[in-house]
């Protein structure tokens, strides 16, 4: 599983030793931790995961509140 989630999560990179051997460093099981989180916890997928590491998700969740805040204001105004 680690594995596999090195290749979809960019942040996951552990360092390799001689023998090639990965060696987790705190930031790492932080974000092993997190991922398992967000998958298991809280249903997302590795797409939907891997936005919300970055970022992009609140930043999506923002554009969709001020859109809908947009919206309320033009319906309010056709109504008054």
């Amino acid at each position: 599983m680690l594995r596999y989630w090195e290749t979809e999560f960019p942040q996951l990179r552990p360092d390799k030793g001689r023998s090639g051997q990965r060696l987790y460093k705190k930031k790492d099981l932080q974000h092993i931790l997190q991922i398992k989180d967000l998958l298991y916890k809280e249903g997302y997928t590795i797409s939907g995961a891997r936005k919300k590491l970055n970022g992009k998700g609140d930043q999506d969740i923002a554009v969709i509140i001020e859109s809908a805040k947009k919206e309320l204001r033009e319906i309010l105004q056709m109504l008054k």
